[in-house]
Protein backbone atom coordinates (compact mmCIF):
# COMPACT_ATOMS: atom_id res chain seq x y z
CA UNK A 1 0.00 0.00 0.00
CA UNK A 2 1.00 3.52 -0.87
CA UNK A 3 -0.36 6.66 0.88
CA UNK A 4 0.89 10.53 1.55
CA UNK A 5 3.24 10.75 4.29
CA UNK A 6 1.20 12.50 7.22
CA UNK A 7 3.32 13.65 10.95
CA UNK A 8 2.38 10.36 12.94
CA UNK A 9 5.11 8.44 9.90
CA UNK A 10 7.90 10.52 11.07
CA UNK A 11 9.96 8.38 13.11
CA UNK A 12 9.85 5.37 10.75
CA UNK A 13 9.93 7.64 8.19
CA UNK A 14 12.91 9.40 9.35
CA UNK A 15 14.87 5.83 9.88
CA UNK A 16 14.44 5.37 6.21
CA UNK A 17 15.38 8.89 5.16
CA UNK A 18 18.66 8.29 7.15
CA UNK A 19 19.55 4.99 5.98
CA UNK A 20 18.90 6.55 1.97
CA UNK A 21 21.37 9.69 2.66
CA UNK A 22 23.49 6.63 4.58
CA UNK A 23 23.56 4.71 0.76
CA UNK A 24 24.40 8.29 -0.69
CA UNK A 25 27.51 8.37 1.59
CA UNK A 26 26.34 10.95 4.00
CA UNK A 27 27.10 10.49 7.52
CA UNK A 28 24.12 9.00 9.67
CA UNK A 29 22.42 11.61 11.64
CA UNK A 30 18.66 10.66 12.54
CA UNK A 31 17.96 13.82 14.07
CA UNK A 32 18.48 15.88 11.54
CA UNK A 33 16.44 13.54 9.60
CA UNK A 34 13.63 14.11 11.85
CA UNK A 35 13.80 17.53 11.80
CA UNK A 36 14.16 17.95 8.00
CA UNK A 37 11.56 15.87 6.60
CA UNK A 38 9.19 17.50 9.83
CA UNK A 39 9.86 21.05 8.00
CA UNK A 40 9.02 19.65 4.64
CA UNK A 41 5.49 18.37 6.26
CA UNK A 42 4.77 20.95 7.86
CA UNK A 43 5.26 23.70 5.62
CA UNK A 44 3.80 21.84 2.24
CA UNK A 45 7.56 21.87 0.69
CA UNK A 46 7.67 18.39 -0.71
CA UNK A 47 5.02 15.68 -1.01
CA UNK A 48 6.48 12.80 0.31
CA UNK A 49 4.68 8.72 -0.46
CA UNK A 50 5.32 6.02 1.99
CA UNK A 51 5.02 1.91 0.94
CA UNK A 52 3.95 -0.08 3.83
CA UNK A 53 3.58 -3.63 4.28
CA UNK A 54 0.17 -5.27 5.52
CA UNK A 55 1.50 -4.80 9.35
CA UNK A 56 1.49 -1.32 8.41
CA UNK A 57 5.51 -0.95 8.84
CA UNK A 58 6.98 1.56 6.05
CA UNK A 59 9.30 -0.35 3.53
CA UNK A 60 9.54 2.98 1.15
CA UNK A 61 9.28 6.46 0.51
CA UNK A 62 9.34 8.33 -2.64
CA UNK A 63 9.91 12.62 -2.39
CA UNK A 64 8.82 14.68 -5.03
CA UNK A 65 9.48 18.62 -4.45
CA UNK A 66 7.09 21.21 -7.32
CA UNK A 67 9.36 23.14 -9.98
CA UNK A 68 7.68 25.02 -12.67
CA UNK A 69 9.17 24.54 -16.85
CA UNK A 70 9.69 27.98 -18.23
CA UNK A 71 10.00 26.44 -22.03
CA UNK A 72 6.80 24.25 -21.19
CA UNK A 73 4.92 26.87 -19.14
CA UNK A 74 3.95 24.38 -16.75
CA UNK A 75 4.39 22.74 -13.47
CA UNK A 76 7.04 20.40 -13.23
CA UNK A 77 7.68 18.01 -10.28
CA UNK A 78 11.58 15.99 -9.27
CA UNK A 79 11.58 12.75 -8.07
CA UNK A 80 14.21 13.83 -6.13
CA UNK A 81 14.53 10.73 -2.91
CA UNK A 82 13.46 7.18 -3.67
CA UNK A 83 14.01 4.49 -1.19
CA UNK A 84 13.26 1.08 -0.45
CA UNK A 85 14.66 -0.50 2.59
CA UNK A 86 16.65 -3.73 1.69
CA UNK A 87 14.83 -6.22 3.31
CA UNK A 88 11.94 -5.29 0.79
CA UNK A 89 13.43 -4.74 -2.61
CA UNK A 90 12.13 -6.35 -5.46
CA UNK A 91 8.65 -6.65 -3.85
CA UNK A 92 7.41 -4.77 -6.33
CA UNK A 93 7.28 -1.01 -3.27
CA UNK A 94 9.80 1.19 -5.94
CA UNK A 95 7.32 0.58 -8.68
CA UNK A 96 4.56 1.33 -6.70
CA UNK A 97 6.08 4.38 -5.05
CA UNK A 98 6.70 5.26 -8.67
CA UNK A 99 3.53 4.95 -9.70
CA UNK A 100 1.64 7.10 -7.05
CA UNK A 101 4.12 10.00 -8.64
CA UNK A 102 2.91 9.83 -11.78
CA UNK A 103 -0.43 10.12 -10.14
CA UNK A 104 0.45 13.51 -8.37
CA UNK A 105 2.08 14.24 -12.00
CA UNK A 106 -1.58 13.86 -13.62
CA UNK A 107 -3.13 15.36 -10.80
CA UNK A 108 -1.15 18.17 -10.41
CA UNK A 109 -1.62 18.84 -14.24
CA UNK A 110 2.31 19.19 -14.84
CA UNK A 111 4.36 18.44 -18.14
CA UNK A 112 6.47 15.63 -15.79
CA UNK A 113 8.64 14.93 -13.44
CA UNK A 114 12.79 14.08 -13.80
CA UNK A 115 15.26 12.56 -11.64
CA UNK A 116 19.00 11.78 -11.21
CA UNK A 117 21.02 8.78 -10.05
CA UNK A 118 24.17 8.08 -9.79
CA UNK A 119 25.97 6.36 -12.62
CA UNK A 120 26.71 3.59 -10.09
CA UNK A 121 23.61 3.21 -8.99
CA UNK A 122 23.09 -0.19 -11.06
CA UNK A 123 19.75 -1.24 -9.40
CA UNK A 124 17.86 2.69 -10.67
CA UNK A 125 19.47 2.09 -14.36
CA UNK A 126 17.01 -1.10 -15.01
CA UNK A 127 14.16 0.71 -12.61
CA UNK A 128 13.34 3.47 -14.07
CA UNK A 129 13.21 2.62 -17.66
CA UNK A 130 11.08 -0.01 -16.45
CA UNK A 131 8.89 2.34 -15.16
CA UNK A 132 9.14 4.50 -18.57
CA UNK A 133 11.33 7.21 -17.68
CA UNK A 134 13.72 7.97 -20.75
CA UNK A 135 17.46 8.63 -20.59
CA UNK A 136 18.12 12.17 -21.32
CA UNK A 137 21.26 12.10 -23.34
CA UNK A 138 20.73 15.38 -25.06
CA UNK A 139 21.32 17.90 -22.32
CA UNK A 140 24.71 18.70 -19.62
CA UNK A 141 24.12 18.74 -15.83
CA UNK A 142 25.81 21.09 -14.05
CA UNK A 143 25.84 21.71 -10.50
CA UNK A 144 27.19 25.29 -8.37
CA UNK A 145 27.76 24.14 -5.23
CA UNK A 146 28.13 27.51 -2.50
Amino acid sequence: MVRKATLTDIDQLSNLFDQYRVFYRKASDLEAAKQFLTARIERNESIIYVACNKEETLTGFVQLYPLFSSTRMQRLWILNDLFVAKAYRRQGYSIALIDAAKRLCKESGSCGMFLETEKANVEGKHLYPKTGFQLDESHYYYFWDC
